[in-house]
């Protein structure tokens, strides 16, 4: 089953009895990250200079990237580009429900409905396929603790946890500075084509700058 960067990062964020999602804010902005990177890899958009560029609409053939193609050709409105802050800003609570959706589909979590006080309906998306996490998680260890070498992907997937600390979500009985280091090394090694890295690189100080703009707000 080939799941999607977004949804990885989901999988790592959700309690696999409860379902019930850890670090979500954090998540969230790594989550449309996710899906922005497989984009880039993909060929249908890039990262340039802080700017994002809509390239080609072409299917992919996965519902959760395709719908965030016609989603991004709408909101860029005809301009040529616009800031890939502003889109994972826009994107980054929306594309949680949309992995999870996705997960969903795919038959990897199953949603859940309660209600808080018997009044505030609550979803929680506890496990119903362990197979995708534990292959997920066993590469991540291969590659982190074992120092086999990734593929593009899984080294993208690392730069993107890395990016927005989401290091104890992954290994969460690791020792805290090795992780850390060993995730560091590989978000700047040379695993992928140059332009791809730059991407990457706009949109983790993207992220950043988002966060910092989103945390400002909520404490004024």
């Amino acid at each position: 089953m080939a799941v999607t960067l977004a949804e990885e990062i989901m999988l790592l964020s959700l309690d696999d009895e409860s379902g019930s999602a850890k670090q979500r804010q954090a998540a969230g902005w790594a989550v449309a990250g996710g899906i922005l990177l497989d984009l880039v890899l993909a060929g249908r958009v890039s990262v340039t200079g802080k700017r994002l560029e809509l390239v080609d609409t072409a299917p992919t053939g996965d519902a959760l990237l395709d719908g965030r193609i016609a989603l991004i050709e709408s909101w860029m409105a005809g301009r040529a580009k616009r800031p890939v802050t502003a889109w994972l800003t826009k994107d980054q609570s929306k594309a949680v429900a949309a992995a999870l959706e996705s997960l969903c589909r795919r038959g990897v979590v199953m949603e859940e409905q309660h209600k808080a006080l018997g009044l505030f309906p609550i979803r929680r998306y506890p496990e119903a396929d362990g197979a995708v996490e534990r292959e997920l998680r066993e590469r991540l260890r291969a590659v982190v603790l074992d120092g086999v070498e990734p593929d593009t992907r899984t080294s993208g997937l690392i730069a993107l946890i890395h990016s927005a600390k989401l290091h104890r979500l992954a290994f969460p009985d690791g020792d805290r500075k090795q992780v850390a280091s060993r995730m560091k090394e590989i978000a700047a090694g040379q695993w992928a084509a140059e332009s791809v890295r730059a991407a990457l690189r706009d949109m983790q100080a993207a992220m950043a700058a988002a966060t910092v703009i989103t945390l400002a707000a909520a404490g004024s």
